[in-house]
């Protein structure tokens, strides 16, 4: 076996434990807020589909193709 072959997963098991961190009490609740959740709640998706479409002044901007020109 080659050295790199022992290596690859030794530093493979050594990331996997370095990112299993406990988390503090007082860190929890910072963590439990709406904004540091991976995926947006539907309200804060439509909002945000809402300021795209302003900005990018077309419709469906993200999802339908076409520009603001009236163009498909």
């Amino acid at each position: 076996m080659s050295a790199a072959a022992r290596v690859v997963p030794v530093l493979c098991v050594a990331l996997f434990v370095a990112a299993c961190t406990p988390v503090a009490p007082y860190q929890r609740g910072y963590l439990a807020r709406p904004d540091m959740a991976l995926e947006e709640t539907p309200g804060t998706a439509k909002a945000m589909q809402k300021t795209f479409t302003a900005k990018e002044a077309a419709s469906g901007g993200a999802s339908v193709g076409g520009g603001g020109c009236g163009c498909n």
